[in-house]
């Protein structure tokens, strides 16, 4: 795996209507770490890590649900300034799943924003989005 000077950040804002710990699960299935792992602010979840390791499950799906051009597309077109930005879908997360959302419209209570900050933030897009056999 490739190290990066990188810092990701995934946040999720908490509507009145939920459950925080709910939404923090869904963050954590979304990475495969433990619960715990995600803090819990009163009106958003954030989760904040340092390199690549953090978006192994990540990297993954996009391989496996054969959206990574689409991943790269939305990533180098939020691109500015050393950091781009993804948008995932709430309800997908719940399950563990790293659907794509090109419109915050497409996830109903607001998406699962995952920002990428590096100072070379194009190669970071480029190993996250990579096809690598498989």
């Amino acid at each position: 795996m490739s190290r990066f000077d990188l810092d990701t950040v995934m946040r999720a804002s908490v509507s009145p209507s939920e459950d925080p710990h709910l939404v923090a699960m869904a963050v954590a299935r979304l990475l495969g770490c433990p619960e715990d792992e995600v803090q819990i602010e009163p009106t958003e979840v954030i989760f904040k890590s340092g390199g690549t390791s953090s978006l192994a499950r990540i990297k993954d799906q996009l391989r496996d649900r054969r959206v990574r051009g689409a991943a790269r597309k939305l990533l180098l077109s939020s691109m500015e300034k050393g950091k781009s930005f993804l948008m995932l879908n709430r309800q997908a997360a719940t399950v563990g799943i790293a659907a794509i959302c090109s419109s915050p419209d497409e996830s109903p209570l607001g998406p699962i924003y995952l920002t990428l900050k590096s100072d070379d933030v194009k190669k970071v897009i480029e190993w996250l989005t990579s096809y690598e056999g498989g």
